[in-house]
């Protein structure tokens, strides 16, 4: 923890939005948290500006547990409704990336189970075929 003097920032150029928007996405995304994440964005992005300012009214506390800097500039990028969008869609675009491949897995999965299961069932008519 810094205990410095650390000024607390007013503006967010672009990079550092955009930068702030893909380690959150990519937070929420891996943890499979994106539906969740995405319902708690939309339901409270209407009070984007009230939260930016309640966690400035925070700050000295959440110093003791969060960067502070970091803190400042997460404050700052939802304080723009349009971040707030711009997250949402890359978590849902982040999600579909990283699920792509588990869903593609899981769908192998299933047919090799399925066919499994067929030829189960054809060696088990065969026998009693050639029984009776």
């Amino acid at each position: 923890m810094n205990k410095g003097y650390q000024e607390i920032k007013s503006t967010l150029n672009e990079a550092e939005a955009a930068d702030m928007i893909e380690r959150v996405a990519r937070f929420i995304a891996e943890r499979h948290l994106a539906p969740a994440g995405i319902l708690f964005l939309e339901s409270v992005r209407p009070l984007h500006g009230i939260g930016a300012q309640f966690m400035y009214f925070v700050l000295p506390f959440a110093e003791v547990i969060f960067d502070s800097q970091k803190y400042q500039r997460f404050a700052l990028m939802i304080e723009n409704e349009e971040n707030l969008k711009r997250l949402i869609q890359r978590i849902d675009e982040m999600d579909e990336e990283i699920n792509r491949e588990r869903r593609a897995e899981a769908k192998l999965k299933r047919k090799r189970r399925r066919n499994q299961f067929k030829a189960f069932f054809a060696k088990l008519i065969r026998t009693k075929d050639k029984k009776s």
